[in-house]
């Protein structure tokens, strides 16, 4: 089979009820009018009915016919086509849907137990259940949900939800001990609140309603793999978007037998969160990233540290949350992650707890470690770790233990681990027996492997879920570096650091995927350059905090339940720049109840909860809107500079970009599900202009931008020198662009500033303007925009 050319770019579309495949048709000669190579179709294998997302699969081996089935999707792949378009399709290998209704393999095994030959699938601990599976369904105690259960022929329901019953335990009539039927099944339904410490089957972090599947069993893979396979193979898809690799058991070897399978015919990027300099193994079989490392590079090269020190220090004085809650980084991270291995994960780590003293009452050397101090280790260990998921250097076994760079991690956490959490030494030694069985040295047998896969599966639902989904909303001085991928501590990003990075993908993973804006960004791209300008005016904002604070005082229920949730619901109403109230109010209600200090998800405290609706209805949706639209005008300026150039340098830089639907426009959307509307087309706009310029130049010269081109930083000189960042492309194309635009225009201006161009002569595609070679001013380069996009007027060489 012949591989397949890598993509140019790619155009991410969220396929729904609302937005199946003929409508993802209908704008196929749009979207290739604006320059991509491939459409980046959301899963299209069968989910939940109604399924806004697709990440809820029930069955993998079925089109989801709610977006038109398999023949709706052929159908999109021909129009795509015509147009000279390729379909890249994201795949969910982790988990899928706890849905039997839906889920006729799901429903086999509840049906059947262990003897269903579809029990191999599901990864589920038989034996800590006693022989059946825990199903934390019920809404309250099982004694208060038993009169709403009911038993209809060989099902049993429960409200809209249905499971079916075990052969030969169906009553033959009404007087039936419905709770003897219950106890006779392979599966207890039980409180949703006994999923945090009862669980006996491996989720997708803490969503119980997503069960994990065991793609490393090859029978399993096959299966679950078949339909995504024959797509491939008939050339209906020639991309594949790897979802959550981490929390696979092997994700190397999965990737491993992902490419034999599709015959290398698949351009392959992994979800692979990086977190600050790590690397992406290199013995993976894939392209690279989805790109939020690409993500944070761009967006820290348009924060300026110093800004973003005192907007630090400004947040601390206003909201005076201890450090540990929000006030610095590190111990906001720290508690977040312990209360997910002691609360919400707390399952997970007894599952480990029982693995890890099982491997160790079989090794003498082992086998005084009581469960206690085991539970202990696993859990510092865990809250410890400063990756996602530490991995080898080489060979599938780094993938599901841990080679040299692991165990460097490893090992560094153990140290602190051992010193925290152990006050006598010789009971310590635990932390280094559990190192040693995570990182293969010690142990043997199922149990032991069994214990590597799961560590390093619940190591990475720990961080993100300590990161991503807590701490992000905990500590808040600038909301736009709170992004999957970023580094809170350390928002801004220098000139050399981008530079640096941009030739590492050019000479390592030149395939990579980058991005700006993704289905699960916590603000899209635009949102996050009209908040990142505030590290370029914090005296500014400080001025605006106490204008709007006093203006809304003065409404009723205009006080904020709480200083933090007042700076971070003006910082969110800046960078959104709309008072659409209903919008605004459920993404600071998401965010309050993910940070789970006033209000959480399970506990949801209603006297909070009302007050902050009533504050964003008479604050920042309320009168003051007036007062922040004339602030996020005065500053329109400087983020449109930033919006522009953040987007000409993921369209120019290595890698391959995947657009987000309608971010070829201004695109303001806050987290899911705001962010997953329906597509729909809009006006072109500068920004249009931008999108089209740079997208058909790289599939009118792809040499200079795909996998064999070269990135080379350009010299810029002069008193405004960190203002400029440019680059040439193969020597046929140049991007730059301004950053920091306030602070230059506060500075002066460029001040006889120069970039050093390649020889020309040179047209700049967005003013239609020739620039000469060589030293060239950047008031020149510059004149009629913030960035300017040069060819080579003769190109050296082929294209």
């Amino acid at each position: 089979m012949t591989p397949t050319p890598v993509p140019t770019a790619t155009y991410r579309l969220q396929l729904q009820p609302d937005f199946p495949f003929a409508r993802a048709a209908a704008v196929v000669p749009y979207l290739a009018g604006l320059g991509v190579s491939h459409l980046h179709l959301s899963p299209v294998l069968e989910a939940v009915p109604g399924s806004t997302h697709g990440y809820d699969v029930t069955d993998p081996t079925r089109v989801r016919e709610e977006l038109g089935g398999e023949a709706g999707l052929r159908a999109l792949a021909d129009a795509a086509r015509e147009h000279g378009l390729g379909l890249v399709v994201d795949i969910v290998p982790n988990h899928m849907a706890l849905e039997p209704a839906h889920s006729p393999a799901l429903w086999d095994v509840l049906r059947h137990g262990p003897e269903s030959p579809y029990a191999r699938w599901f990864a589920v601990d038989w034996e800590a259940g006693g022989g059946w599976v825990l199903l934390p369904v019920l809404a309250g105690p099982f004694g208060e949900e038993l009169g709403r259960l009911r038993i209809a022929g060989d099902v049993l329901e429960y409200g809209e939800r249905s499971f079916p019953l075990r052969p030969g335990t169906v009553p033959d009539g009404p007087d039936a001990d419905l709770v003897s039927v219950l106890d006779a099944q392979w599966y207890r339904l039980g409180w949703w609140r006994l999923a945090r410490t009862e669980l006996t089957y491996r989720r997708f972090f803490t969503v119980s309603g997503l069960i994990g599947v065991r793609v490393e069993d090859p029978g399993v893979f096959d299966a679950t793999h078949a339909k995504i396979v024959e797509l491939v193979r008939d050339g209906v898809v020639e991309g594949l978007r790897v979802d959550h690799p981490d929390g696979l058991a092997d994700p190397e070897g999965y990737l491993r037998r992902l490419a034999e399978a599709t015959g290398g015919a698949c351009w392959t990027v992994v979800e692979k969160i990086l977190s600050g300099d790590e690397r992406l193994p290199q013995s993976w079989p894939v392209a690279g990233t989805t790109g939020y490392d690409a993500l944070y590079r761009i967006d820290g090269l348009f924060t300026d540290p110093a800004g973003a020190a005192e907007l630090t220090s400004l947040y601390r004085e206003f909201t005076g949350v201890p450090a540990d809650l929000g006030g610095r980084w590190e111990p906001t991270r720290l508690r977040a992650a312990y209360r997910m291995v002691s609360h919400e994960l707390a399952a997970e780590v007894s599952a480990l707890t029982r693995l890890a003293a099982r491997v160790c009452a079989g090794d003498p050397g082992l086998r005084d470690h009581a469960p206690w101090a085991l539970a202990t280790a696993i859990r510092e260990l865990l809250v410890r770790l400063p990756v996602y998921r530490p991995y080898g250097t080489g060979g599938s076994g780094g993938s599901v233990g841990f080679g040299p760079s692991g165990e460097e991690v490893l090992t560094l956490a153990a140290a602190a681990a051992a010193k925290a959490a152990f006050p006598v030494a010789a009971e310590s030694t635990a932390v280094d027996a559990v190192r040693e069985l995570a990182l293969g040295r010690r142990g043997a047998g199922p149990d032991h492997e069994a214990f590597r896969a799961r560590f390093a599966q619940t190591a990475a639902a720990v961080r993100a879920k300590s990161v991503e989904d807590t701490a992000y909303y905990r500590y808040t001085p600038l909301l736009s570096a709170n992004e999957v991928g970023g580094d809170p501590a350390r928002p801004a990003v220098s000139p050399a650091g981008f530079h640096a990075h941009a030739e590492r993908i050019a000479r390592d993973l030149p395939a990579t995927g980058t991005v700006l804006t993704t289905h699960d960004t916590k603000r899209s791209a635009d949102v996050r350059a009209g908040i990142a300008v505030l590290s370029q005016c914090p005296e500014r904002w400080a001025a605006f905090l106490r204008e709007v604070t006093e203006e809304t005082a003065r409404q009723d229920g205009g006080r904020a339940p709480d200083p933090h949730t007042a700076w971070t619901a003006w910082q969110t109403a800046v960078g959104f720049g709309f008072p659409y109230e209903d919008r605004l109010a459920a993404a600071l209600l998401k965010g309050a109840r993910e940070a789970a200090v006033r209000t959480d998800w399970s506990e949801p405290d209603t006297a909070f909860e009302a007050a902050l609706a009533v504050f964003v209805a008479a604050g920042p949706a309320g009168p003051p809107l007036y007062s922040v639209a004339r602030f996020v005008r005065e500053l329109e300026p400087y983020v449109r500079a930033d919006a522009l150039g953040a987007a000409l340098l993921h369209l120019t830089m290595p890698g391959v970009p995947d657009l987000y639907q309608g971010t070829e426009r201004e695109y303001r959307a806050l987290v899911d599900p705001d962010n997953r509307a329906p597509f729909e087309e809009g006006t072109a706009t500068e920004r249009t202009k931008l999108t089209r310029a740079a997208l058909r130049l790289r599939r009118e010269r792809p040499r200079v931008f795909g996998p064999a081109g070269t990135y080379v930083p350009l010299a810029v000189s002069g008193p405004a020198a960190g203002h400029c960042l440019a680059y040439c492309r193969t020597g046929e194309v140049v991007a730059a662009v301004t950053r920091l635009s306030l602070r230059l225009t506060e500075a002066g201006g460029w001040r006889g500033t120069e970039v050093e161009l390649p020889e020309g002569p040179w047209s700049d595609l967005l003013s239609e303007r020739r620039v000469r070679g060589g030293r060239v001013a950047a008031a020149e380069l510059f004149l009629e925009g913030p960035v300017a996009l040069l060819v080579r007027d003769e190109p050296s060489g082929g294209r």
